[in-house]
């Protein structure tokens, strides 16, 4: 009854200890197999993300290469190497909650399992050592009854033999019977306790496999299907745990394919021209000319040389003539007026500087503002510090900002010399009829200047050979400009916005004053003059530095720069 009672119990297996002790050990074993499995894959995840942050970084832009982030494939490239550096991140999330979530909690479970077991089965084998030493007392027990039986048989045996025979005398028959009862005695003795170590065997055997070792059973049997409801939790936790940082790696692979999709050709294709936008006008035509006579060249009227007297176009009458766009570069060190580069380039890159160099003057006043701050602390409070003793480092400030300032100026100027020099922008239709006029109007020996004028230099910089009549400073000008279309004529459209970065006076006439961080849109390019054409309202349009403004053009908007 009491099995029917316990069902699919272990119990039933009660002549099976040993081979439930080698079961429940592979089940554990099987545990710390699972921990190992876990924790290598952790370590993949580790590794995995350790390579592809190494990927992410050997990749990433290095200074020198600040420039391309001009274009969109470049930042989208970029963008990419980033949200891979977060994709990397996330699967060393994956390793952290496994190790956390598995290999940790299975490490601290299968050592409680381990106790749990050599309990469990200490106890058991207690109870088989216990049936066993009660059924050895037994047979002890039944050997000594059986024993003393035979004794006891034998001394009636000979009692009655010495009864039978007359020869023998009455002393000698009552010692043989007095020797049969003490037997007899001693027989049932042996077998009274006998029956009893019987009857206490019986019941130490009753409650041995029918209460102890069930029980004992019972108890491996929760312990195994803990262990196995376990396991199921930990696989679960295994898929969870990816499970859980799929939306984020979704939200990297989405940021990715955004960035892909941000690539526009055509903004980057005009970032291109107005990286590379050399602010040179197309040469003219080469004339036919006879053996022997000098090269003539037509000019336009905003050629990029000045005509030069005749002896500079005799003694270099025997040079080479290279036009500029075949100028090979130099690739030895640059001059610092940039004077290697083409005038719109060289208009940037000191443009450029000088704007570095102003940012450097702004942090010197800061600290020198900083400073001057303390100091009149310590002089209100001398306890908190010497007033003096900021003095020496507020004169290295000063001399700083007097260096910065003055190579500021020497930079300016020759910004002011670049912009001087660069042809006056005007409508297309304008150049191309005064460069008609001037190719009708203009002397030979002017085209031969010209000719000579687009000589390289050694290095494979643009010059200006002049003479020294020519060679004084050019003093800077601000361009003089178009006039607008009349009332009667049609707005132009607008290509764009603009967002003004520096604020501008706009005094001069044909410009507009902007103010910092205004919208304004953009109605017409830079065509290679630094100027841009911006308007405000129906009423309100001129032109403001390209330096100060950031451009945002439309996509589908054709770009005003006719030739690079």
């Amino acid at each position: 009854m009491v099995e029917e009672k316990m069902g699919e119990c272990f119990s039933q297996t009660k002549d099976q200890f040993d081979n439930l002790e080698k079961h429940t050990q592979w089940g554990i074993d099987f545990v710390e197999k699972y921990t190992k499995f876990v924790k290598e894959r952790s370590e993949i995840e580790l590794n995995y993300a350790r390579q592809i942050r190494n990927l992410s970084k050997k990749y990433q832009p290095k200074k020198k290469d600040e420039d391309e982030n001009k274009y969109t494939w470049c930042r989208a490239f970029h963008s990419t190497l980033n949200e891979l550096n977060d994709y990397a991140g996330q699967h060393e999330v994956i390793a952290e909650n496994m190790t956390s979530q598995i290999i940790t909690e299975l490490t601290r479970y299968t050592q409680e399992l381990k106790t749990e077991r050599k309990s469990h089965f200490h106890d058991g084998r207690k109870a088989q050592q216990q049936v066993e030493a009660s059924w050895k007392q037994l047979e002890a027990c039944k050997r000594k009854f059986e024993r003393e039986c035979k004794e006891a048989d034998r001394a009636q045996q000979y009692f009655e033999r010495m009864d039978a025979d007359i020869n023998v005398t009455k002393a000698d028959v009552e010692k043989a019977r007095q020797q049969a009862q003490m037997r007899h005695q001693m027989a049932s003795d042996s077998k009274n306790e006998y029956s009893s170590y019987l009857q206490k065997f019986n019941q130490e055997q009753n409650e041995h496999y029918y209460t102890i070792i069930p029980n004992v059973f019972q108890k491996l049997q929760t312990m195994e299907e803990k262990r196995i409801e376990r396991m199921g939790d930990s696989l679960k936790t295994f898929a969870d745990v990816d499970r859980q940082i799929l939306p984020i790696i979704g939200k990297c692979l989405d940021e990715m394919t955004q960035s892909a999709e941000s690539i526009d050709s055509k903004t980057d294709s005009s970032q291109v021209i107005e990286s590379y936008k050399s602010g040179f006008e197309p040469p003219g035509d080469v004339e036919f000319e006879d053996y022997g006579l000098p090269m003539k060249r037509t000019v336009s009227e905003t050629s990029l040389t000045n005509s030069r007297p005749d002896k500079a176009d005799r003694s270099s009458r025997g040079k080479s003539k290279t036009i500029w766009p075949f100028i090979k570069k130099n690739k030895g060190s640059n001059p610092e007026d940039f004077s290697h580069l083409p005038p719109e380039q060289r208009r940037k890159k000191l443009q450029a500087k000088i704007d570095d160099i102003n940012k450097d003057v702004q942090k010197e006043m800061d600290q020198r503002d900083a400073l001057t701050k303390m100091k009149e602390v310590y002089v209100k409070n001398p306890q908190m510090g010497d007033p003096n003793s900021v003095d020496p480092r507020l004169a290295e400030i000063a001399q700083n900002i007097e260096k910065l300032q003055a190579e500021a100026q020497k930079f300016e100027g020759w910004l002011a010399e670049v912009e001087g020099r660069m042809p006056v922008k005007s409508d297309p239709a304008r150049r191309t009829s005064t460069l008609f006029e001037t190719q009708n109007s203009t002397p030979p020996t002017t085209n031969n200047n010209c000719a000579q004028d687009r000589e390289s230099s050694p290095d494979g910089s643009y010059t200006e050979e002049q003479s020294t009549e020519v060679q004084s400073k050019v003093i800077p000008e601000v361009p003089e400009f178009d006039e607008f279309d009349d009332a009667d004529e049609d707005m132009l459209p607008t290509i764009g916005t603009c967002k003004a970065l520096y604020p501008f006076e706009g005094s001069n006439e044909g410009t507009i004053a902007v103010a910092e961080g205004e919208l304004l849109y953009v109605i017409e390019e830079d065509k290679g003059d630094g100027w841009t054409r911006v308007r405000r309202n129906e009423e309100e349009e001129g032109y403001v530095p390209t330096t100060y403004v950031e451009v945002f053009l439309d996509s589908n908007a054709k770009g005003a720069i006719t030739y690079i």
